[in-house]
Formats: C-alpha cells, sequence, structure tokens
C-alpha cells in the first residue's frame, strides 16, 4: 500500500457514503466504521483519497427520460439533490484538504466527472475501489477504471449491496474472472 517512487501511486475511492443514502438504505450502514478505520490509516501510508459525491441538480436538467434509475434517485428529493446537505460525505468519514471529492451524476464515478484527471494529475497507476452499492457504483467504477488501463483492487467489506449474493458473486466471481484484485481493507492496508 506505500506509495513510494519505485511503487505504483495509489487512490482509494470511496463512493457514494454519504449522508442520504446512509440514512435511507439500510445496507450502506456497514461499510461505514469500515472506512472510518481504512481511510486514515491510507491517507497516513500516501494513498491520495477521493470521494465520490452522487448529487443530481434539483430541476432535473441532468435527468434523461430512458434513465428509470435516475429518473427514480431524483424523485427521491433532497437525498440525491446535490445541493442538499444529503449529498455529503457521511460525517463519520473525514474528508481532509488534501483529498479530492468528485460530483458524479451517474453510477461510474468516471462518467461525466474529472475524475480521471485528479487521478492522472496525481500520477495515479491503481485504484482501489469501495462504497455502495456494489453492483452499482462499485461495479460501474471498476469497469470504466479498468478500460482506463489503471490496475484496479476492490476491497470487498468496504462495499455493500442490497442483494448480498449479488454482492459476494461479484467479489467472489465476477471481479477475479475479469483480473480486478479483490481484498479485505485489512489485507489491502497489510499488503
Amino acid at each position: 500500500m506505500t506509495n513510494s517512487s519505485t511503487q505504483k501511486r495509489t487512490a482509494l475511492i470511496v463512493g457514494d457514503v454519504q449522508t442520504g443514502i446512509v440514512r435511507e438504505f439500510p445496507f450502506a450502514r456497514s461499510v461505514v466504521p469500515v472506512l472510518a478505520e481504512t481511510i486514515p490509516l491510507a491517507r497516513r501510508a500516501g494513498t491520495h483519497i477521493v470521494y465520490l459525491r452522487a448529487g443530481l441538480r434539483p430541476n432535473g436538467t441532468d435527468v434523461h427520460p430512458n434513465n428509470s434509475v435516475m429518473q427514480h434517485f431524483h424523485s427521491m428529493g433532497e437525498v440525491f439533490h446535490d445541493t442538499s446537505e444529503d449529498t455529503s460525505i457521511v460525517h463519520a468519514l473525514t474528508v481532509d484538504p488534501a483529498d479530492s471529492v468528485v460530483l458524479k451524476r451517474r453510477a461510474s464515478g468516471f462518467a461525466g466527472t474529472d475524475l480521471d484527471m485528479v487521478l492522472r494529475s496525481k500520477r495515479i497507476d491503481r485504484v482501489v475501489v469501495c462504497g455502495v452499492a456494489s453492483s452499482a457504483m462499485v461495479a460501474a467504477t471498476v469497469y470504466a477504471a479498468a478500460d482506463l488501463d489503471y490496475e484496479v483492487e476492490v476491497l470487498s467489506d468496504a462495499c455493500a449491496d442490497p442483494d448480498p449474493e449479488v454482492h459476494r458473486f461479484l467479489m467472489e466471481m465476477l471481479f477475479p474472472a475479469r483480473g480486478v484484485a479483490v481484498s479485505t481493507a485489512s489485507e489491502w492496508l497489510t499488503s
């Protein structure tokens, strides 16, 4: 996990762990204690922390009529409106001034955002993805990162999904079959 000049530079991407999501979607709560321990240790080891914040414009101009998922999220009101406190990073996770916070309007952290620019500006080679939900933000961000030639790892216990079987399938079968490393947060921190 250490970032020296001879090792790959790493970013920990923490997605959608925000006030409204953690309050409204009980499955998301399980990642908060894991991340509250992991993030400070990763930061101290020189890993760049990137928070993905999901938010839609209150007037809905970024919600396409063909996208029923985003329409549903927008209809939840303040939970997903980018101007609401509900879209701030959950208070149990500290955002340091050196961290990056990227606003996203779709599942992937890369779709229509400046995430790739932030990572390349920090000369990041490797991304470690975690957050909620495993079958949405995590999967979409993992695949986009791989397509952009980043080395990708996922922290299985720092991710959660409303369907535990889907989570297990992604972590144990699909991600490893696609060349994505999967570990627990403690395994990653000690590697």
